[in-house]
């Protein structure tokens, strides 16, 4: 799945998590592809989409869907902590929603290195050898707007 269709699809899908309020487009310029999550308790966290094609594929021929068995569903990992989330917390449970789908293009999708708090986000991987990074580049607690620095990111939001 290349990252124009992922991010539709994150669009259509994310927000059938429980704990999903809303999914747009994040409207981050100098970023064709970038996601807008708001959670239920109004904690947002906004994602730069990028991704890399199967082996072969090329962005001037058609894309060509392979199709599997979808991942099995997960639990979904805690979202709250006191109340607010984390981008540990964050990235796990974005995680736990795209495997959570039924997509039968989606091989697996997981969290990034729990210890990494840095570079928060989750990767998708397809049966077709593509894949997906979803890098966190913003966050903000209920009712803040975005802030203006990339990759600062609140510890808890």
């Amino acid at each position: 799945m290349r990252p124009a269709r992922f991010h539709q699809f994150a669009i259509d899908t994310l927000p059938k998590a429980p704990d999903v309020q809303a999914v747009e487009d994040g409207g981050e310029s100098g970023r064709p592809y970038s996601l807008h999550v708001t959670f239920t308790n109004g904690s947002q966290v906004w994602i730069g989409v990028t991704g890399t094609l199967a082996p072969g594929d090329k962005y001037d021929i058609e894309e060509q869907p392979v199709h599997g068995d979808a991942p099995s569903e997960i639990p979904y990992p805690p979202l709250f902590d006191s109340g607010n989330v984390t981008p540990a917390t964050a990235q796990a449970y974005l995680a736990a929603a795209t495997t959570n789908t039924g997509n039968t293009e989606i091989l697996a999708a997981e969290p990034y290195n729990d210890d990494d708090v840095q570079n928060p986000g989750f990767g998708v991987t397809f049966h077709n050898g593509a894949k997906i990074w979803c890098l966190f580049t913003h966050t903000a607690r209920a009712g803040q707007a975005r802030g203006n620095r990339a990759y600062d990111l609140q510890g808890s939001f």
